[in-house]
C-alpha cells in the first residue's frame, strides 16, 4: 500500500486488519434483571476494539487484535473466544505478575434494561493489565508490518499515559508504513473529561482518513481565540441533512486527510425501541442512511457493530450508499444478539437487512 490511501478496492479480500485496545470481562444478570436483585451473572466478553475485530472476522476479513492480559484463566478465555470467531491473536500479551503488578482483567457489569427503563453500565476497570504494561521498549514497527488497516478508538488513549503513547506512536507508524486508520472516538465520561478527550483526540486527526463520530474532537472557529466555540456548538443531537454537511465540510477543509467521515443517529423510543440512521461523507459528497426502526434485546456493540460494517463496506468497494446502510444494517442487527459482538457470518443477511428484505431465508 503506498502513500496515497486506495480505500475501495475490486472487491476481493485483499485487507489485512488490526486493531488495539482493552478486551474486558462483561458480568450481566439474567432476564433484565438489576443488579441488587441478581443471585447469577451471565459471563460474556467485550470491548470496542475486539468487537469490531471480532465482527469483521465473522464476515471473512483477516483480522488481528492486539491486547495485554493477566497469564490466568481470564485472559486465557477472553482470548479463546476470539480465536474461536476467527480473530488472530498471535501478538497478544499475556503479562505476568511482575509486569503488571495488579494482574487483572478489567471488567464491567451491564443491567440490561426493558421498556422504559434504559440500560446501565458499571466498570471496574482500573489497573488492568493493559494499563499497567510498560511499552516503552515493545517493537510498535513490527506490530503493524504487513497490515493494511490499523483501527483504533478514544477508548484505550482514556485508560491512561502509556496507552495514549502508544496510540499516538502507532498512528505516526501507520502513516508511514501508509495503512489506512480509521479512528472511533467513543468517548468514556467514567475514563476522562470530555476537554481531556477532546484534545487528545484533535491531535489523532492528521493520522486518521476514516473518521466514527464527530466527538470528542475540537473544531474550533478561530484557531487563534477558543473563546468563539466550536463549530460544533448548538449541533443538534438529531441534526438535519444540512446541519450535518456543514461539519462534514468543514472537518475536510481543516484536515484534508480525511477520506471518509460517517456518524450514526440514534432516536430512542424507549429502553426496547430505537431507531437508526446515519450520515456519511466520502469522496466529496455526504450521504444519508435508511431509517431503521428495531427492537432491542442488547444495545451493547451497537456503535461497534456500525464501525465493522463501514469498515467492510469499504473494504469491499461498496457503492457510497451502500456503504453507509450496510453500516447502519449490521448495527440494527447487532441490537438482536445476545453480547458485545456482532457474530454475524452471514453478508446476504445485512444485505437483505439493508434492502428491508425481512423473508425467510430458505
Amino acid at each position: 500500500v503506498g502513500s496515497e490511501m486506495c480505500i475501495r478496492d475490486s472487491g476481493q479480500n485483499t485487507h489485512i486488519f488490526i486493531t488495539i485496545g482493552e478486551i474486558m470481562l462483561r458480568l450481566t444478570p439474567p432476564n433484565h434483571e438489576k443488579i441488587r436483585m441478581a443471585s447469577s451473572f451471565e459471563a460474556s466478553y467485550g470491548g470496542s476494539e475486539a468487537n469490531i475485530a471480532l465482527a469483521l472476522a465473522n464476515l471473512g476479513i483477516d483480522s488481528t487484535f492486539f491486547t495485554v492480559v493477566p497469564n490466568n484463566s481470564l485472559g486465557k478465555s477472553a482470548v479463546r473466544m476470539l480465536r474461536s470467531n476467527d480473530v488472530h491473536c498471535a501478538p497478544v500479551i499475556f503479562s505476568t505478575p511482575e509486569e503488571t503488578p495488579t494482574h487483572r482483567m478489567g471488567c464491567y457489569y451491564l443491567e440490561t434494561g426493558y421498556g422504559i427503563r434504559a440500560s446501565k453500565v458499571t466498570y471496574d476497570r482500573k489497573h488492568s493489565a493493559i494499563t499497567e504494561y510498560d511499552f516503552s521498549h515493545y517493537d510498535f514497527e513490527r506490530l503493524l508490518e504487513g497490515y493494511t488497516w490499523l483501527h483504533l478508538s478514544g477508548i484505550t488513549p482514556a485508560l491512561g499515559k502509556s496507552c495514549r503513547e502508544m496510540i499516538l506512536t502507532c498512528l505516526k507508524i501507520a502513516r508511514k508504513k501508509g495503512l489506512t486508520v480509521s479512528f472511533d472516538g467513543n468517548f468514556r465520561s467514567t475514563l476522562w473529561t470530555w476537554e481531556e478527550a477532546r484534545d487528545f483526540c484533535t491531535q489523532c486527526l492528521p493520522y486518521v482518513d476514516v473518521l466514527l463520530g464527530i466527538e470528542p474532537c475540537h473544531l474550533w472557529k478561530d484557531e487563534t481565540d477558543h473563546s468563539q466555540g466550536d463549530v460544533k456548538d448548538g449541533l443538534p443531537m438529531q441534526p438535519d441533512f444540512q446541519q450535518q454537511e456543514k461539519i462534514f465540510e468543514e472537518f475536510v477543509r481543516r484536515y484534508p486527510n480525511l477520506k471518509c467521515i460517517a456518524r450514526h443517529v440514534r432516536y430512542a423510543h424507549t429502553g426496547s425501541e430505537n431507531s437508526l440512521k446515519a450520515y456519511m461523507w466520502y469522496q466529496g459528497h455526504t450521504y444519508e442512511s435508511r431509517l431503521f426502526t428495531f427492537q432491542i434485546l442488547d444495545r451493547v456493540g451497537g456503535g461497534d457493530a456500525f464501525a465493522s460494517g463501514l469498515i467492510y463496506a469499504m473494504m469491499k468497494g461498496y457503492e457510497p450508499l451502500d456503504m453507509v446502510n450496510f453500516a447502519v444494517a449490521s448495527s440494527a442487527i447487532k441490537h438482536t444478539i445476545h453480547g458485545d459482538g456482532n457474530i454475524t457470518d452471514d453478508v446476504d443477511t445485512i444485505r437483505s437487512l439493508m434492502d428491508m428484505s425481512f423473508d425467510i431465508k430458505r
